[in-house]
């Protein structure tokens, strides 16, 4: 994981380097996996479903944002409504928020 460090509004949030290239030239894209499955997230219904497994519940107060909740936690995972907006921060709050049940790969 590389990147920079950002404090911003009383949040720190790591921002990756965008113009960073592989040495064969290409841009390493993320994916969230599944690692008991070695299922790709490709979609918010699946990333749910699996969310749900889990004891995660679905709140839906902000029309802008999807949120899940843990009831036994603190934890609030809130992300935006469009998948294609799904970005590796999203991907790393997931995973922190659910130790080793989801990872994080470089798409190939």
């Amino acid at each position: 994981m590389s990147g920079v460090w950002v404090f911003k509004n009383g949040v720190v949030r790591l921002v990756e380097n965008p113009g960073a290239d592989s040495l064969d030239g290409s841009r390493h894209r993320k994916m969230l996996v599944h690692v008991s499955s070695n299922e790709a997230i490709t979609s918010y219904a699946v990333l749910e479903r699996k969310l749900m497994m889990l004891g995660w519940e679905r709140y839906y107060d902000d029309p802008d944002l999807l949120q899940f909740h843990k009831r036994s936690t603190v934890h609030l995972i809130s992300l935006p409504k469009d998948f294609n907006k799904f970005k590796s921060m999203h991907m790393y709050d997931i995973v922190v928020k659910n130790r080793n049940v989801f990872e994080v790969r470089d798409m190939r």
